[in-house]
């Protein structure tokens, strides 16, 4: 697995409960790696024990960067975290280390081999024809722009609209902007090895029921409990057992129905997480 590559960056993704860290911490170990955190919610500094953030003791291990660094009062976007991931991969290569990203964002790591497509935001007019357009959006693609509607299902309105709302304001299909992003892509010059965590659902399943649980016992309700009011469209909101724990302080649910509750939404986002890598990382190493 090693290379003597000066510009060689591991990615390792896969659904919740796989045991990436896990391999990152392994393959750092062996490789005087850095771990770069690659998701979205172990990003926020409030939520260590429910986002299932590294150990202490894993963190002492080796380096591990871009964990608990934000608010998660605030917004942070993929750009965002694209530029600080491209910042500590260069710092990694600068000390002679080796970067490994490790998380379950398929976004992030796509905003890293494909980069981002920097499309102007269409008029309010434009937005608002396509939106209430009552005729055929696949065939006024096709019109318009022939090879998208090509890669695309008849049925996909949300898609179909986009792609005209683009190729209608920018003159520019929308495949045309992505290809211009993966082009100028952040990873483009340096040797990737991808490799995809692959493990059977109801495995995944089991895991993450036993790690709920083991998260209640390391203080997880604590965690909830000491932040402050939350509106609905906090980025904190988002991360799995926030809203389930938070209804059981209000009275609302018992504890046992809020672990239900959470390990069902979990299930929920394991399968999407599997859909997603079967469609976006088919060609990664499956380990």
């Amino acid at each position: 697995m090693s290379s003597t590559h000066p510009k060689r960056v591991v990615l390792i993704a896969g659904p919740t409960a796989s045991g990436k860290s896990a391999l990152a911490l392994e393959i750092a170990e062996a490789e005087n790696g850095v771990i770069i955190n690659a998701d979205s919610m172990q990003v926020y500094r409030e939520l260590r024990v429910l986002t299932a953030r590294p150990h202490f003791e894993d963190e002492s291990k080796v380096p591990h960067r871009l964990y608990g660094q934000v608010s998660g009062l605030m917004a942070y976007s993929v750009a965002q975290w694209q530029r600080d991931a491209v910042a500590e991969i260069n710092r990694a290569h600068a000390s002679g280390k080796t970067p490994i990203l490790c998380g379950g964002t398929g976004l992030y790591f796509m905003s890293l081999l494909k980069g981002l497509a920097e499309v102007p935001e269409p008029p309010s007019e434009v937005r608002a024809h396509w939106r209430a357009y009552a005729g055929d959006l696949h065939a006024a693609l096709a019109h318009r722009d022939p090879t998208s509607a090509a890669r695309l299902h008849p049925s996909d309105r949300q898609r179909l609209i986009r792609s005209l709302e683009v190729i209608d304001s920018t003159g520019v299909s929308l495949n045309e902007w992505q290809a211009r992003a993966e082009a100028a892509s952040p990873l483009k010059e340096f040797n990737v090895q991808k490799f995809y965590k692959n493990t059977p659902r109801e495995v995944l399943y089991q895991r993450a029921d036993w790690r709920f649980d083991q998260m209640l016992e390391q203080g997880a309700l604590d965690e909830v409990r000491a932040l402050p009011p939350l509106e609905a469209a906090v980025p904190l909101m988002k991360a799995i057992g926030v809203r389930e724990l938070l209804a059981h302080l209000k009275g609302e649910i018992t504890i046992e129905e809020a672990g239900s509750a959470a390990k069902m939404a979990t299930r929920q986002y394991i399968k999407r997480q599997l859909t997603w890598g079967r469609g976006q990382m088919s060609d990664w190493r499956q380990v």
